[in-house]
């Protein structure tokens, strides 16, 4: 009987084993072909997106990495058709953003404050924060990534550092030393896209050049 159970309890250990594993295999699997199946939708349905989803892509936006964790990103959510044509209602690529149900503007805090250089008890002052658009581009891509996990589409469309940047600044009403760096529609797929291959193995050094 004593035999009985160890072997039972071994079993259990194994088969539990297993399933840790494939659940790791399944999840490393999953986070790749995310990355891998990723694409630029530029055309999108009428299909609204939830709250809880523009959640869940900001909070996804807000896990990136950043500098000296200073998280200088800010996100302005539009959804308003009459703001998006303010803003893009010109050009061939207004219907990109028009057509998408949400447009998300990705924004940087120029500035931060830090403590003076070996002053340790003095008080903060504000400075130039020169990770943030570093911080931002981290945080766009972990969006995009979100949204295509999600079954949703996007596409990275830049503005900072065109000549774009004052008409949006000007329209959401940024503040001085808040830049945007690129707008991000986001909606459910009009068109079957497909990903591009951009494997070159020509493009990695191992050491030096």
């Amino acid at each position: 009987m004593k035999k009985l159970l160890l072997f039972t309890a071994a079993l259990a250990m194994l088969f539990a084993g297993c399933c840790n594993g494939n659940k790791a295999q399944d999840a490393t699997e999953a986070a790749i072909n995310t990355i891998m199946n990723r694409k630029s939708v530029r055309s999108y349905t009428d299909q609204k997106l939830t709250e809880q989803q523009i959640e869940t892509l900001l909070k996804a936006a807000m896990a990136a990495p950043s500098a000296i964790n200073i998280q200088p990103w800010s996100f302005v959510v539009i959804d308003d058709d009459a703001v998006k044509q303010e803003i893009w209602g010109e050009g061939f690529q207004s219907k990109m953003f028009i057509s998408a149900p949400v447009v998300i503007v990705v924004c940087g805090d120029t500035k931060t404050m830090r403590k003076p250089s070996g002053k340790p008890d003095a008080e903060p002052e504000e400075v130039d924060n020169i990770f943030w658009d570093q911080d931002c581009y981290a945080a766009t891509e972990n969006l995009l990534l979100a949204a295509e996990a999600m079954g949703l589409g996007a596409v990275w469309t830049a503005i900072y550092p065109t000549e774009r940047m004052a008409r949006v600044c000007e329209k959401l009403g940024l503040p001085a030393n808040v830049k945007p760096l690129c707008a991000v529609p986001v909606g459910y797929p009009a068109r079957d896209d497909q990903p591009k291959d951009k494997w070159k193995p020509e493009k990695i050094h191992r050491n030096r050049w």
